[in-house]
């Protein structure tokens, strides 16, 4: 369960965003959560590059830049957003699976929802 609390943050957002009878320091504190979960903690594939293997390693991870349980995947998964002739690597498993796509899509989300909060006139009142 304590893997998952990402997901109510989510719910919780959408409820913010809905109602708007929070101010937008709530809105962005959720945001932040969530995109925060949605990099390091949710429940993916890990994906990470394995000789003799077209699609990566097949082992759950602990979010998008994560990697699974094995120390190299970790550093592979983080090297692959900084060297620069790996980023479409890494953006192509963004959207490998079902559940890669979800966590992306709601971490892009919630992400686009905390710099709208700061949007005067857009912003919660």
């Amino acid at each position: 369960m304590e893997r998952w609390w990402g997901v109510l943050t989510g719910a919780l957002l959408i409820a913010a965003w809905i109602d708007r009878a929070v101010g937008p320091a709530i809105v962005v504190l959720l945001s932040a959560a969530t995109v925060v979960w949605c990099f390091f903690q949710a429940p993916v594939t890990c994906g990470a590059p394995v000789r003799g293997h077209g699609d990566g390693c097949r082992n759950n991870a602990y979010g998008l830049l994560l990697g699974c349980r094995i120390r190299q995947h970790r550093w592979q998964k983080l090297k692959m957003i900084i060297l620069r002739r790996q980023i479409r690597e890494f953006c192509s498993g963004l959207f490998s699976d079902g559940k890669a796509a979800v966590v992306t899509l709601a971490g892009v989300g919630s992400f686009l929802s905390g710099l709208i909060a700061f949007i005067p006139g857009l912003a919660l009142k």
